[in-house]
């Protein structure tokens, strides 16, 4: 009898719906059928609403916060597990808490080490995720990690504005690697911000490494949040002589007043994935989907075939 491969299926969590039917239409499959129902305190429950019994079965939620997003994911790989599927693979496009991947001060936990295994225990054989705060969260896993890279989708778009006298730029020291992996591609100088922060997002002062005069800058980071950092970067910039400053972010926090800040800086665009849904739209902000490349990698595993050309960092 010949060897008959498990059918794939692809559902949501209630946050991740739009970029969820963007992946499941680009892999050629209908979004699987889900509904929550809801206590009157806040309680949910997810329902699979078609049989998944030995399948491979996709879970894409992004877990930024509320904890209901993660909780959301967790609940859903529990379900999964329970009505039998072979496979079960989370489609985390956004990591949430990875910025708490290590104690950088006395008596913190490590959230991200938290996560994984919290995502593992509830029954999770693979997971799959986009540009990691971090490198290293992905050795918290004890199960398969597939750490896909934004620049797959973000270079063929720089390379589209055709941009003389390019130059990359890092918003802070742990960004210069990610950094110089884009210049390297690009061709293209690079500098780097060095700030101080008085406290978690509130910068205290930033200096500039490196040359911009007569420069077109792009800055590359792997999350905006309040927006505070790149827009003083910007402007900054704008000041030691830049034509013009653009930001590549792949994930769109975009908390407090960050439309506003981003919107009256002097970047001329912010550039981003649709790991995160945006809370409104805005004239300086461009969305690259990432839903294809997602697609193109999920169809490859489940079809065991080599990832490894979608990594171009």
């Amino acid at each position: 009898m010949p060897h008959l491969e498990p059918e794939a299926k692809i559902f949501a969590c209630s946050q991740s719906v739009h970029l969820a039917e963007q992946i499941a239409k680009d892999y050629g499959i209908p979004l699987g059928r889900v509904t929550f129902s809801k206590y009157s305190d806040g309680e949910f429950q997810p329902s699979y609403e078609e049989s998944i019994r030995g399948l491979r079965v996709f879970i894409v939620c992004s877990t930024f916060p509320s904890t209901d997003n993660l909780m959301e994911l967790l609940l859903m790989i529990d379900a999964a597990k329970r009505a039998s599927a072979r496979h079960i693979t989370a489609v985390i496009p956004y990591f949430g808490w990875a910025r708490q991947d290590r104690k950088d001060k006395p008596r913190v936990p490590i959230g991200a080490k938290l996560v994984a295994k919290l995502i593992e225990t509830a029954g999770a054989t693979r997971i799959m995720t986009m540009d990691l705060h971090a490198d290293q969260i992905q050795g918290f896993f004890e199960k398969p990690v597939d750490h896909l890279f934004a620049s797959t989708i973000f270079l063929p778009y720089v390379k589209s504005l055709k941009l003389d006298n390019l130059t990359i730029a890092s918003p802070d020291m742990g960004g210069s690697k990610r950094a110089y992996a884009y210049s390297k591609f690009l061709e293209s100088d690079v500098v780097i911000c060095y700030k101080q922060r008085k406290a978690a997002n509130i910068i205290e002062s930033m200096e500039l490494i490196g040359e911009v005069r007569g420069r077109n800058v792009i800055l590359v980071d792997d999350m905006i949040d309040t927006g505070g950092t790149l827009a003083k970067a910007a402007d900054l910039m704008i000041e030691k002589g830049a034509l013009s400053v653009r930001a590549i972010c792949t994930h769109a926090i975009l908390s407090g007043e960050a439309y506003e800040k981003i919107e009256n800086s002097k970047l001329s665009e912010l550039i981003v994935t649709d790991s995160i849904p945006l809370k409104k739209e805005s004239f300086k902000i461009r969305v690259v989907s990432c839903a294809p490349l997602f697609a193109e990698v999920m169809h490859m595993v489940h079809h065991n075939n080599s990832i490894s050309g979608k990594f171009l960092m």
